[in-house]
């Protein structure tokens, strides 16, 4: 019995460093912890980020009555995006505040969340809606 628990000491030891360093090194995936949101840097010249706030406006803009509950907006036009979180799931989710223009000449903010699975080549537009931030003017 003493024979076999000195044994596996080295494989526990083994098994415990090496779950550490697992541990660390999906935690470590792409700038935050998995499931957790950090904070896109340097959104304005993203090119990555910016493509997904186009890409936002132009599934709105396709698809308006699924993502639009209230009337009043036609069709927008993409402007930029000005701030952006992201979310380690089973690929990226992006949080995104996305300043477009309507018709009628107003900018708005709107609110958006992108689902990007680079391994299955998809993005895919979950939500899209006026945002309760105010937009500064600039």
């Amino acid at each position: 019995m003493a024979k076999l628990m000195k044994s596996s000491v080295p494989f526990l030891v083994c098994f415990l460093v090496l779950s550490t360093l697992l541990v660390s090194g999906v935690s470590g995936y792409r700038g935050g912890m998995v499931g957790g949101r950090s904070e896109v840097s340097d959104v304005k010249t993203n090119k990555q980020v910016q493509e997904l706030g186009r890409f936002s406006v132009k599934e709105f803009n396709s698809h308006r009555s699924l993502y639009w509950k209230g009337g009043g907006v036609g069709k927008l036009m993409f402007s930029e995006v000005v701030e952006a979180h992201k979310q380690v799931v089973s690929g990226l989710k992006y949080y995104l505040n996305i300043v477009a223009t309507t018709q009628n000449g107003e900018k708005r903010m709107f609110d958006s969340v992108v689902v990007v699975q680079p391994g299955l080549r998809t993005t895919e537009l979950l939500t899209f809606e006026p945002s309760a931030k105010l937009m500064v003017r600039k």
